[in-house]
């Protein structure tokens, strides 16, 4: 075992190429001009979900009644956002007893921002840090989706939380994830625990440890990127999680998926997989601002309700945020 930040001189680390990162490498907050509000970034990140929408639903919020031309229509604009088959049905029906309720001429887009908002608002959880220390977290997610750049902002994230934070490199699959994991632990200050191709278990067994020796709040645990469909490194995520509960049998206090908003409907077979191999608690949904695809929170609530923590629309160390329905269904939805 050793510290990747306290340890090993700079040098001995090199940061990993954007070309093999599975995401870019933190950027500095350097935007010109006032900076935005964050409910002003996620409108901008959500555009592209937004304007897809838009497309399809300008002539539905414009008619005076909520017709069979104007469902067919929104449910079209719905599926084209990837809100997927159940939740686009859910959301019809629910949207044709509200206007049934609320008479004709009412605002079908009031309506609709109603529905939306009762159907993923239970996504909503507020994280908060348990009162065990170390509170282990456990991260998981397929290669690319932006899991070891998520970390790097979470610890940002639960430092000025007021929380000490200890990162653990067992993400020993993919070439240089050691290395970009280092680039975050020497941007945020935190240690990194890392062993040469070390098993991913041992690796974060060992974190804990040094958690618990050094007084560490929380130990992020990066494991492996994998698809669902990778049954053995499965089922090894699985034994990270057997591993960690023998240092704690309540830990992990906290397992999470990132999820990359550009695989749509994809998404609910990583969720499924996921949460079978090791109880999901979270996810974090990343990329909104590159996607289309934002209408697949819809389809998580609606088929597998894991809670949404967080979610990313950029590449700054701000760019992570907790998640809140309203402020999501609010972007996403184009005005009446």
């Amino acid at each position: 075992m050793f510290d990747l930040f306290k340890r090993k001189p700079p040098e001995a680390v090199a940061p990993a190429s954007p070309g093999e990162a599975e995401g870019a490498l933190p950027q500095p907050d350097t935007e010109a001009g006032p900076k935005r509000s964050w409910a002003e970034r996620l409108k901008t990140g959500l555009a592209a979900s937004r304007e897809k929408l838009a497309g399809a639903l300008g002539g539905v919020f414009r008619r005076r009644a909520l017709d069979d031309e104007a469902l067919e229509e929104l449910e079209t604009a719905l599926l084209t956002a990837d809100v997927g088959v159940d939740a686009t049905a859910h959301l019809l029906a629910d949207l044709k007893q509200r206007y049934r309720k609320a008479g004709e001429g009412a605002d079908a887009r009031a309506l609709l921002r109603e529905a939306l908002l009762e159907l993923i608002g239970p996504l909503e959880r507020r994280f908060a840090v348990g009162d065990a220390r170390p509170f282990v977290m456990m991260i998981a997610g397929v290669n690319g989706a932006g899991k070891t750049t998520s970390i790097g902002k979470l610890a940002k994230w639960l430092q000025q939380e007021g929380h000490s934070v200890l990162l653990s490199a067992g993400d020993t699959f993919r070439a240089a994830a050691r290395e970009q994991l280092a680039v975050w632990g020497q941007r945020n200050g935190v240690a990194v625990i890392a062993q040469e191709g070390g098993d991913p278990a041992a690796v974060t067994y060992d974190a804990i440890a040094a958690a618990k020796a050094r007084g560490i709040d929380v130990v992020l645990a990066d494991t492996a990127g994998r698809l669902p469909t990778q049954l053995n490194l499965m089922e090894e995520l699985a034994k990270v999680r057997r591993v960690i509960a023998k240092s704690d049998p309540t830990a992990p206090h906290e397992a999470w998926l990132v999820l990359d908003a550009n695989t749509g409907q994809n998404a609910l077979a990583q969720v499924r997989a996921f949460d079978a191999a090791v109880g999901l608690t979270g996810l974090v949904v990343t990329k909104l601002d590159g996607s289309a695809k934002g209408g697949v929170v819809a389809a998580i609530a609606k088929q597998h309700p894991v809670p949404i923590r967080f979610i990313g629309v950029g590449e700054g160390l701000d760019d992570l945020r907790p998640f809140v329905a309203a402020e999501f269904v609010d972007a996403l939805l184009p005005e009446a």
